[in-house]
């Protein structure tokens, strides 16, 4: 199975969008924020960008399944796979801005990243042994499973805020490390480290980015330019399925493991990144600013994130895609509309409720009081 996004923003109570000084508090591709301030209104494009990004990692695990046979399901698999976990985690950098590992911060970290990390890596262990038949599966805290590596990653990202907002060339630093990752296989999966430092290069970047940065997106021309971008990436990808292993964009293995020399490795480190930035902004210029039907979902993203996991492994498990019609197009559209209907659903506030307990626990009695 191919791994991915997470999706995804531990979005709580809110987060102060634009502000010089947000409160914030993000989960994996998708970005927690919890404002001290009750009244304080979220921003609506970017809870707008975490619901359709969310949608996004929904349907490409719904799409993976299809792939055998159609070029078309597999260009647009590539095409996601391009720029949405890479748009979370720019996402997940920008409101990480203010992280000064204060014990407040601290405390928000463990309660909203690392403690459902443990909870759902677990979770996903016992339920992929009866999903995958493999009942000795054993539950390792250290090697993520399935959706659950990008909160692995984001602790460590958020731990090393401080250090990136101190050197003087903060990006660049981190694409050399991205390339150095590809060329050392023996990493290892400890807390999936070669994927961590891969995609670290993003994070940084949503580090440095000012709400002056975002507005160059959302202008006109950008949005006008981005359509014909679009369809020349769409069209780039229908040519390099036969051509080009995708699994680069996963960032999840070194050259040597892809069965590519050496070399290879820091190239296309910088190649997917400006690929994966272009798609981004992209992404960004078309999500809608006002509120939308659906924006107070993106309040949600985390909890859509990692239960429709449990979805996307049952569906195999359960035969959906057996049926020849599934592997039409008729019925790539239908899984398409049933993943996206199905992770809506889990970011609404009835579920956000019922599972708050383990995705965003309080744990006063874990941390001392201070002033």
């Amino acid at each position: 199975m191919s791994d991915t996004v997470r999706s995804v923003a531990l979005a709580a109570e809110g987060h102060r969008g634009q502000s010089s000084h947000p409160q914030v508090r993000q989960g994996e591709a998708v970005v927690p924020t919890a404002a001290p301030n009750p009244v304080e209104q979220r921003d609506a494009f970017f809870d707008n960008a975490k619901y359709l990004a969310i949608v996004l990692v929904a349907a490409g695990h719904a799409w993976e399944p299809l792939q055998e046979g159609s070029r078309a399901v597999t260009a647009l698999y590539t095409l996601v796979y391009a720029f949405h976990m890479p748009a979370f985690i720019v996402i997940a950098g920008y409101f990480s801005r203010t992280f000064d590992a204060g014990p407040g911060r601290i405390k928000r970290l463990v309660t909203g990243v690392a403690v459902p990390y443990v909870v759902f890596e677990v979770a996903y262990t016992l339920y992929t042994r009866w999903t995958d038949q493999e009942p000795d599966r054993p539950i390792s805290l250290l090697d993520p499973l399935y959706l659950t590596w990008f909160l692995a990653a984001l602790f460590i990202w958020r731990l090393t805020t401080p250090v990136w907002k101190s050197v003087r060339w903060p990006l660049p630093l981190a694409l050399v490390l991205a390339m150095l990752a590809t060329l050392s296989p023996s990493i290892g999966n400890d807390l999936d480290l070669q994927r961590t430092l891969q995609f670290l290069p993003y994070f940084v970047l949503g580090l440095l980015l000012r709400p002056e940065h975002v507005r160059l997106v959302r202008r006109r021309e950008v949005r006008l330019l981005a359509l014909p971008v679009f369809a020349c990436a769409l069209a780039m990808a229908y040519w390099a399925v036969p051509r080009m292993d995708y699994a680069w964009f996963f960032h999840s293995d070194s050259a040597e493991e892809l069965a590519a020399p050496h070399w290879n490795g820091p190239v296309m480190t910088l190649a997917t990144f400006g690929c994966s930035l272009i798609l981004v902004a992209c992404f960004l210029a078309w999500v809608p600013r006002r509120r939308m039907w659906f924006t107070a979902l993106g309040a949600g993203t985390l909890y859509g994130y990692l239960l429709h996991g449990f979805f996307a492994q049952g569906a195999k498990f359960w035969g959906w895609y057996d049926s020849a019609w599934v592997h039409q197009p008729i019925g790539a559209t239908a899984a398409t509309f049933v993943a996206a209907a199905i992770v809506t659903a889990l970011c609404t506030p009835p579920v956000r409720r019922a599972f708050r307990c383990v995705t965003e626990p309080r744990m006063e009695w874990a941390f001392r009081r201070f002033r």
